[in-house]
């Protein structure tokens, strides 16, 4: 998530935070800078270069260029270059030095298309803008801060918050979908379908580059290293933690890399408390921040130990009823989590949780609890535990021979 909802003119709370903050009254606030995640980035892959270059000499022989690659350490001009490129300044997204640098040294840069993927992925966005500014006149957040809102009754109550979030996701749609058209326009991000670029992190494939205008022209072309937001799959994926992948999807792969992995923990939902408390930290020190980020664990944990616990054992209807209900539970959540981050004060925050009686903290203590019940594991006990049992069922193959 990024962003807030106060008034004109950036909060002085901010100038603590590690990053740049803006202007919160337009739909293109994002919240932080890229700056600092640009830098972080650009470190690991010099580090990764240096590591390489001492293989190679430990080696005594020169390999094939590793795929995301530098060809050398960036001098401080071209840091400066690539810290603030225009592509991205403001509203992102996050890129890597690698992704920059493909960029200016794009062979036949006439042969590769812009205007029809930008208009492929302009098109929703005055639908969402429009959608945007119905639902927040209609629900206007202020409201929430107003002593008569709670004496409303209950549903009502309950019900604010899902207008509150559409208008915020429709806000974010809008701007991201606008910051990747920027990107498109310029060319910037694209590479061959072949080479399977992820959103951040670049190409995963290796591509071999044309020889000529005509070569170039043949390839086809996307733009999914610069892709932030998958508008469809927020919306609709079922469980809290593939909802996270889907949004801001540069930076989430930032976070993955270099927080996630990091971590001092080894537990999936240690791990992501630790990634949540730092992404809260970026924004700044508003409380709500802390407050809706610091409770996507516990909903990462209840999902992950009760879907474990019961959904494998239900028939395919079932498990269809299962994700339906899962779903909806998913969106509320993150509803519910939403106030938190547009409220931004501690006081505002608690006040309109506890308005409606902290229902997803409960909830989700209470699927966690049946999940450890019942004999759920975790997300990542669940990974490991795929490999071992198909090496195990190998071993016993190979016995039976």
């Amino acid at each position: 998530m990024g962003g807030s909802s106060r008034g004109p003119g950036a909060h002085p709370i901010h100038l603590w935070s590690p990053c740049l903050a803006f202007s919160d009254n337009h739909l293109g606030n994002l919240g932080p800078h890229s700056g600092p995640a640009l830098l972080v980035s650009l470190a690991s892959e010099v580090q990764d270069l240096h590591l390489a270059q001492r293989k190679e000499i430990a080696s005594g022989f020169s390999k094939e260029p590793t795929l995301g690659l530098l060809p050398d350490v960036p001098s401080l001009m071209e840091t400066l270059s690539y810290s603030y490129c225009y592509v991205g300044i403001m509203t992102g997204p996050f890129f890597r030095y690698r992704t920059y640098l493909d960029w200016l040294e794009q062979p036949f840069p006439g042969s590769v298309p812009s205007l029809r993927p930008l208009l492929r992925r302009a098109w929703p966005a005055p639908l969402f803008g429009l959608l945007f500014l119905l639902s927040s006149h209609l629900f206007p957040l202020e409201a929430v801060r107003e002593d008569a809102f709670y004496a409303r009754p209950l549903p009502t109550r309950l019900f604010y918050m899902v207008p509150v979030f559409f208008a915020f996701r429709m806000r974010f749609y809008v701007a991201w979908i606008a910051a990747e058209c920027g990107c498109i326009a310029a060319g910037f991000g694209a590479y061959p379908v072949a080479a399977k670029a992820r959103a951040g992190g670049g190409p995963t494939l290796q591509c071999p580059t044309p020889s000529s205008p005509e070569k170039a022209a043949s390839l086809e072309y996307d733009y999914e290293a610069i892709r932030n937001i998958d508008c469809y799959g927020t919306d609709f994926c079922v469980r809290v933690r593939d909802g996270m992948r889907y949004w801001n999807m540069t930076v989430q792969w930032w976070l993955a890399q270099y927080i996630y992995k990091s971590a001092p923990f080894r537990s999936y939902v240690l791990r992501s408390a630790w990634t949540m408390l730092l992404s809260a930290y970026w924004h700044g020190l508003h409380p709500g921040y802390y407050l809706s980020f610091m409770t996507i664990p516990l909903c990462l944990a209840a999902e992950g130990y009760l879907e474990s616990a019961l959904r494998r054992h239900l028939s395919p209807r079932g498990q269809r009823a299962w994700d339906w209900v899962h779903w909806f539970l998913k969106m509320r959540a993150y509803d519910y989590m939403c106030m938190g981050f547009v409220l931004l004060s501690m006081g505002d925050t608690l006040r309109y949780w506890a308005s409606i009686y902290y229902w997803i903290h409960f909830l989700a203590l209470a699927c966690l609890g049946l999940g450890l019940a019942l004999g759920g594991g975790s997300p990542s006990k669940r990974k490991t535990a795929a490999p071992q049992a198909a090496s195990s069922q190998a071993r016993a193959k190979l016995r039976e021979e």
